[in-house]
Formats: structure tokens, sequence, C-alpha cells
């Protein structure tokens, strides 16, 4: 199918949008380009059709945010709170991501072939996150289910109070958060890492992954803690 291309220069991003949002029959298998992004924020949110758009630039705030059943590329760079609370589908960073990317997001795929920010995986709830290079602080922090993929190093607390998530990382963990604690990989986690690698075309070997999870002392209250965890 030919693609359709809308031209952020002349167009706008409502336009884009409201496109994007009619019958997801009439939209299913189409290709929507999207040029001169010009970092413009909210590209291609809420989408709800299994199409595929390709961002033709950076993206600003959002791009992709509650995306279902789509495969939104962004051949650029993204900002804050890409693929934001993401039901289904896949989210593609070519560059790199701001702050908060994946955030809430409950399935799908989201991939970042650079670096990732603040927060990245911020309150998981059931999607995967592979990204190819770092993430920032308090990544995957009050993860509670899905899975996240660390190519690179991670900063400071990383998967603080994490519930069902499960992390893994290849490069080196300034700190862990609140109650994550590192366990051994088992057959299965070697498949889950070789299968997300490959979803998100990487290649790295899945033995030089650690595996972080919650040791689930935080589950319950503790009376006698006195705020000590």
């Amino acid at each position: 199918m030919e693609s359709l291309n809308f031209d952020l220069e002349t167009q706008t991003v409502r336009d884009l949008n409201q496109y994007l949002h009619g019958d997801t029959a009439a939209l299913a298998g189409q290709r929507i380009a999207v040029t001169s992004p010009n970092g413009a924020h909210n590209i291609a949110v809420g989408v709800d059709a299994d199409l595929h758009v390709t961002i033709k630039g950076h993206a600003g705030y959002y791009a992709g945010g509650m995306n279902q059943q789509a495969t939104i590329v962004i051949e650029g760079s993204a900002g804050t709170g890409v693929a934001e609370n993401m039901m289904s589908g896949k989210v593609h960073v070519r560059g790199f991501a701001s702050n908060g990317a994946g955030a809430s997001a409950h399935g799908g795929l989201l991939v970042i072939d650079g670096d990732a920010g603040l927060r990245c995986g911020i309150s998981l709830k059931g999607g995967d996150i592979v990204v190819g290079g770092s993430v920032g602080s308090f990544s995957a922090f009050m993860a509670q289910a899905g899975r996240m993929v660390i190519c690179g190093d991670a900063g400071d607390a990383l998967g603080d109070s994490l519930y069902e998530a499960v992390l893994y990382v290849r490069g080196e963990v300034k700190s862990l958060g609140a109650d994550a604690q590192y366990e051994p990989m088992s057959d299965a986690d070697f498949d889950a890492v070789r299968a997300l690698l490959a979803a998100g075309g990487l290649d790295h070997d899945p033995a030089s992954f650690k595996r972080i999870a919650s040791a689930r002392t935080l589950y319950h209250w503790n009376a006698d803690a006195n705020q000590e965890y």
C-alpha cells in the first residue's frame, strides 16, 4: 500500500491525530509518513489501529503515547514520555529517549536504540522495554509487571520499589533501589532476553546479562521497621 504523507510544516498534529483516530478497519495496513516533525509534541498519540507510522525526524513529548496495535517508528530522538501508557503494538526510537520513556506501559514493545533518560519504565504495568544503550536514575521505579532489557549501564536506584517486573542489565548498575536484588539467571530468563533482543534488532549474548527482581520485603507493612527498609 502506498504511503500517505503528513507534512507538519503545512499540516497540524491535530490533522494527523484526527486521521489516525479514524475507522480502525479502514486504517488497517496503511503506512503513514510524518515529515518535518521538528520536535512537535503528541505525535501519533492514542492510535488504535493496526498500521505503520514513520516519524521522519525528532519527536517531542508523548510521541506514541497510549498506543494500541500500531507500529510507530521515530527516525530520530524522542522527548519525555514516549510510548507512555502504551497498551499494545510497538514503538521504536532510532535515537535517544528523554525522561519517563514507556511510563505505565501495560503492553506492547518499546525499543530505544540509544540511551534513555531518568525514570525509564516508571510504573511499568506489563509492557516490554529494550534499551540499546544506558538508562538514567530511578528507572523501573515501582515497575509492577513487564520486562526491561538494558544493554548498557543503569544509574542510581534501579528498580526502586519494584513489584513483579523483571530487569535484565548487561552493563554496570550504579546502585539498586529499595527492595531490588540480583537473582540467578534461569533458562527461561536466557530465552526471554534472547527473544527481546531479537525483537529489538540486537544480538548480544544473553549470558552477559544480570537479572534484577523484587525481594518482596515491601509487599506488607511492617510496623516494627521504623521506616527502615
